[in-house]
């Protein structure tokens, strides 16, 4: 009897940002996955075990029953929408996909990178910053990337950052803008990213993918 090779799986932690988008993702997709928490705060991801997987020593990390594996989160998320395109994450209008992947970029490349948690790490240990001043730091670049999503908006948004169909676009916004208000950052300056969260968090895949419903959340 053929035994069925067992599910892909999904390494990532319960606050991570970049995680979230993928869990999300794979939620629109229908994609099961086993979920393998990697606790960050306990430096799990620079583990030699962990390190062997994915050298880079970050979070997400994707891995399919036969050895493929696949680090950063838009690479994952473009790879199974390649895989699994129904439904897709991409408009079909080429200048709107452009706008699409702009927004994605601008937190995924911008914002994000200058808040992880091996940067705030950096700057205590090298600059002596505490939590008040990673968190400011946090809060402004924040809120540079968001002044400049909000504007693309004004030009894309429909019920959703891109139209009336989910896309790339909320998939990074949601897990952005969840990281926005644990910061406190003052949200009233964008309007429609709030509206466009707001939507995005009322479907069952974006619940689902919140980090409080994740078996590794405190």
């Amino acid at each position: 009897m053929q035994i069925a090779p067992p599910e892909p799986c999904l390494f990532g932690y319960w606050r991570s940002s970049a995680a979230y988008r993928v869990r999300i993702a794979l939620n629109l997709k229908r994609i099961t996955a086993e979920q393998i928490p990697v606790q960050l705060q306990a430096g799990g991801q620079k583990s030699a075990d962990y390190r062997a997987l994915n050298p880079a020593g970050l979070v997400p990390l994707w891995r399919e029953p036969d050895g493929f594996t696949l680090a950063q989160s838009l690479a994952i998320i473009e790879y199974l929408d390649e895989r699994f395109p129904d439904p897709p994450l991409l408009p079909d209008d080429l200048r709107l996909r452009a706008a699409c992947r702009e927004i994605a970029y601008t937190i995924a490349c911008d914002i994000h990178p200058v808040g992880n948690l091996r940067i705030l790490e950096k700057l205590t240990a090298d600059y002596g910053a505490g939590t008040e001043a990673r968190d400011a730091w946090n809060r402004h670049w924040i809120a540079t990337g968001f002044d400049a999503i909000e504007a693309r908006l004004a030009t894309t948004a429909g019920q959703h950052a891109i139209g009336n169909r989910i896309s790339l676009a909320d998939i990074c916004l949601v897990p952005q803008v969840y990281n926005a208000r644990r910061l406190e950052l003052d949200l009233t300056p964008y309007p429609r990213i709030v509206v466009a969260d707001a939507a995005a968090r009322n479907l069952r895949p974006f619940t689902a993918a919140a980090p409080e419903a994740q078996a590794d959340a405190p």
